[in-house]
């Protein structure tokens, strides 16, 4: 249950902080947020007060692709491509085309 943090902070602009649990789960609902982001509210733990909205941004499950301005078209793109996990495309190993090998056998003789 990733949230986005661009609808929280579209959800949550114009309250005052610092807020309680309850203050924040009730103005989300007065400014229209959708349901994932009120369970997310919800099942945030319980403090006396949350100082900021980064404050409740890190008790959340932020989505990291949001938090990176992904877009879902950059994601499925990276997705797609093969590389292995923790090397940059341009660290990973790929293998030599075959015919730059035959071309460079040939080249001898």
């Amino acid at each position: 249950m990733a949230v986005d943090r661009a609808d929280l902070k579209t959800s949550l602009s114009g309250l005052d902080f610092p807020a309680s649990k309850d203050r924040i789960v009730e103005y989300a609902e007065n400014n229209g947020a959708d349901a994932e982001l009120l369970a997310a509210l919800r099942a945030m733990p319980r403090a006396d007060e949350y100082e900021n909205l980064t404050e409740v941004g890190r008790s959340l499950q932020l989505d990291p692709a949001s938090q990176q301005g992904q877009t879902d078209a950059d994601k499925a793109d990276q997705n797609t491509r093969r590389t292995a996990d923790g090397l940059a495309e341009h660290e990973t190993e790929t293998t030599s085309n075959p015919i730059v090998e035959e071309l460079g056998e040939n080249r001898g003789s």
